[in-house]
């Protein structure tokens, strides 16, 4: 994979970007930060310390926040 998107089960946006993802085709890791202690550290680090959520780590270690469907697809584009 070559991104994982943190989320919670109730996040708007993370369920508009999923849908979004999937009809794209694109393919990614999920994990749940209020199931996975360790990933709300990851997320807070990432954001200034906020849990904010739908937020993308790639396989370059770099991260986003609530990206659009565009600004991931760049991404992939130059990790490619």
């Amino acid at each position: 994979m070559s991104f994982t998107m943190y989320t919670t089960p109730w996040c708007g946006y993370c369920k508009r970007l999923m849908s979004q993802l999937g009809r794209e085709g694109i393919e990614y890791d999920i994990v749940d930060i209020e199931q996975v202690p360790e990933a709300a550290q990851i997320v807070e680090k990432v954001n200034g310390g906020n849990q904010t959520v739908p937020t993308l780590v790639y396989s370059d270690g770099t991260a986003m926040t609530n990206p659009s469907i565009a600004q991931v697809k760049t991404k992939l584009a130059e990790l490619a």
